[in-house]
Formats: structure tokens, sequence, C-alpha cells
């Protein structure tokens, strides 16, 4: 029986199959977009198998029953729509938009390439041998080369120490095979969200949805929840000489998923911290004492502990004086609470781009999906704005004493620099 619900103006209904369908009738402009989850991330890799997911990505739209690659772009070019298959740590993802008119031949299409995707082999060469330049490109960049050893020393088994990429390894040894297991066993109905926002009614969407996927049985037997590991690394050290114009320094906090009660006063503090030309590090490390090329911090939104990271981009001979300066700007987050006028400034850039980032039919249909597929809900998009608006500086710091203390260190740089650098850091 599909059940339905509406909430503010969306959508919500569950097929008979366990696929959720989301809509948001927007008749503004004549197009449509949809965003097609399904819960099958690089979390659900087995280590050996790293990057698994990302090939699978790359190589899904490039054939399907009935069709080959260059047919599936021919279908799509023909009407100016486009369609792209993504993965995430979380979530993996099939993105469609369309005028209104061709969107219901552009949807069967996604429904054919996600159900029953051949797989060329030819294309997975292709497409493996193409991720394994990526990942020797990465591996010459000192940001990329700073992240990874952070997560490495962050969640060690845990996936969201790997890279959605893999590495070398683990890319050369995966197999046509592994990826029809991967499709086989968690594409499945009732591991999908679709996603719909633009020019067309709730019941027509569903119509839709529901004679293109409701034949699309699921496996009776139930996946197995994933098991991963605690997270009770103690906060350590790891540095990468290399002969490189800059050093990046980087402190890594690990800190809540999103289901957390600290989620939002974290996410404030990040933005409070690094997020734009007029943050504090930015300001303090960067205008007034010059010491950094770029400086930054983030806290990604995850299903499980994320990480809270500072950074900076800095000449060798500073590296002692940045990894000093973001560690006292974090530390400060524990010990004074932040000014009103400070914190309001945070809260309404937070809610400003927050605002911004729901204005096409595309961006309306990734946020409601992406909250679905996490198991927040569609009332998390109303429940993050008002526990932002409730955030205390008390809130922010508290959270920031309970989360931001011990950090993990990641410095790459001039092997002279960066030993200094640790051993002022360690004295």
């Amino acid at each position: 029986m599909t059940t339905s619900v509406q909430k503010s103006h969306i959508h919500r209904t569950v097929l008979n199959n366990g696929i959720v369908v989301l809509v948001a009738e927007n008749p503004a402009a004549d197009i449509i977009a949809a965003r097609i989850f399904i819960r099958a991330g690089s979390c659900y890799e087995n280590q050996e198998q790293a990057g698994l997911a990302h090939l699978l990505s790359a190589v899904l739209t490039k054939g399907c029953e009935g069709l080959s690659s260059l047919k599936i772009a021919e279908q799509v070019e023909s009407v100016g729509a486009s369609l792209s298959a993504d993965t995430a740590t979380d979530y993996f993802l099939l993105s469609l938009k369309t005028v209104t008119s061709d969107f219901a031949e552009i949807l069967s299409l996604a429904s054919r390439i996600l159900r029953s995707p051949t797989f060329p082999e030819t294309e997975v060469e292709l497409e493996r041998r193409i991720a394994l330049q990526d990942i020797r490109s990465q591996q010459e960049q000192p940001f990329t080369i700073a992240f990874d050893q952070l997560r490495d020393a962050m969640y060690q088994n845990h996936p969201y120490a790997r890279s959605v990429l893999g590495n070398e390894a683990t890319m050369s040894r995966l197999t046509r095979k592994d990826l029809v297991e991967y499709h086989q066993t968690y594409f499945r109905p009732d591991h999908v969200v679709i996603s719909i926002a633009g020019r067309i009614t709730p019941e027509n969407a569903i119509a839709l949805v529901e004679r293109v996927f409701g034949d699309w049985q699921h496996a009776t037997q139930p996946l197995q929840k994933l098991d991963l590991p605690e997270l009770n690394v103690e906060p350590q050290i790891k540095i990468k000489p290399q002969q490189t114009q800059q050093s990046i320094v980087m402190l890594g906090y690990l800190g809540p998923s999103v289901l957390s009660a600290d989620y939002a006063a974290l996410k404030l503090l990040s933005t409070y911290l690094g997020n734009g030309l007029s943050s504090r590090l930015f300001v303090e490390l960067r205008e007034k004492r010059g010491l950094a090329y770029e400086v930054s911090a983030f806290y990604p939104t995850r299903l499980f502990p994320a990480s809270f990271v500072v950074y900076m981009g800095t000449a060798p001979e500073n590296t002692q004086l940045a990894l000093f300066g973001l560690q006292t700007e974090v530390d400060l987050l524990s010990t004074a609470q932040l000014e009103e006028d400070a914190l309001q400034a945070a809260k309404n850039k937070i809610l400003g781009q927050y605002a911004l980032g729901k204005q096409t039919n595309a961006q309306i249909a990734q946020i409601y999906g992406w909250y679905e597929i996490l198991g927040l809900g569609i009332d998390f998009d109303r429940n993050f704005q008002e526990t932002i608006t409730s955030v205390t500086a008390l809130d922010a710091m508290t959270a920031a004493s309970r989360y931001l203390r011990e950090p993990y260190v990641s410095l790459v740089g001039q092997e002279e620099a960066v030993n200094s650098a640790i051993v002022y850091f360690n004295s």
C-alpha cells in the first residue's frame, strides 16, 4: 500500500516496494530536477574494495540493458537534458534535469540505468584507469596529502578514513564482478529515495514514479546493518616532509554526527572560525598577521562522527607560528564565550547561505532527498534553522569544550619547517 504525507510544500510518499518519493511543486520555470539517492556510498564498501562505489558511479551510465554508452548519451543530449551519477561517503546519487515535457522519458532512462546496468568491460577498464590517474594526481597535492593523513589518523579502520577514490592498490584490483555484486546487494527499491522538484504536481509525479519504478521488487532478505569500528584513537601528529613552496598546517577534532544535539553549535563555530573573508581565522591570521595564503575551517554533515577541521597554507618559515595560531584560535572557543554580535553574525551567515542553497529545483531536490536518505526526514529543514537560531554563546562554548580540545595534527611541507613546528608543539 502506498502511503502519503504532506509536510509544508514537500509531499512525501512511500511506494509499496519501499521507494520514498518526495515532490516539491515549483511552477516558476519549465524545468524538473530529480535526485535519486541510494543507501550505498563508500561507507558500504569493504576496506579491500575501497573506490568501488566511485568506480560504479563512473560506469553506471556507460551501458544498460538494450542501450550502449553512446545511445544513452544521445538520448540525454538530444533533448538538452543532464544525467549523471556520483558517490559520497553516506550515499550514492543519480541526478537528472530536463524540461517538463521530457521528464517522463529521462526518468524512464534513469530507471533502466539504475536497475539493469551492463558494466561493459571496456568501460570498466577505461574508468578505472582514469580513477588511477586521479589518485596519482591527488598524491601530488599538498592539501590532499595533509587531509588524507589527518583522516587516516582520526579514523584508522573506519570508512571515513578513506578517499572515495580508494587508493592505487584497491582501485587496481577492482573487477566487473565486484561491481555486479555491489549493485545486486545495495541497489534495491527499499534503499531508494527519489526527490523531484519543478513544474509537476505531486499527483502526476507519484503516478509517473509508480509507473516507471513500481514493478521493481526488493530483495526478500534484509541487509546487514553497517558494522563500523568504534572511534577511540588518541590524538596524534602526522608529518609528510615534501619540497613544497608552502606548508599545509591542519588540525582535526573528532566531532559528532548530524544526529547529535551538539551538531548545530559546532556547525555555527565552524562558520564563525573559517567561512569567508569576515571569519575569525581569516581576519586574525591572514589580515592582521599575514600568516596565511589560505585559511579555513569545515565541519561536514555526516551520518557518523564527523571531523571538525581547521587548516592553513603558509610560508615554510611561518609553519610554527601557523600551528600555534590555529590552535590558539580553536582553544579560545572553549575558554571565552563569543560576543553576542559575533554569534549573531555567524547565525546570519549560515542561515543566509542555507536559504541561498535552496533556490533552484536541483538544489531543492538535492537537499530534501539528502535529509531523507540520511534518516533525518524532511522536518530537518525547519528544525535545523530553528536550532541554529536558538544556539547560545554558552551552548557554543560547551560544545567546543566537549569536542575541540585535543587536536590531531597533520603537516606537509619542507622537512626543516615541519620538524621544527612539531618540536615546538610537543614542548
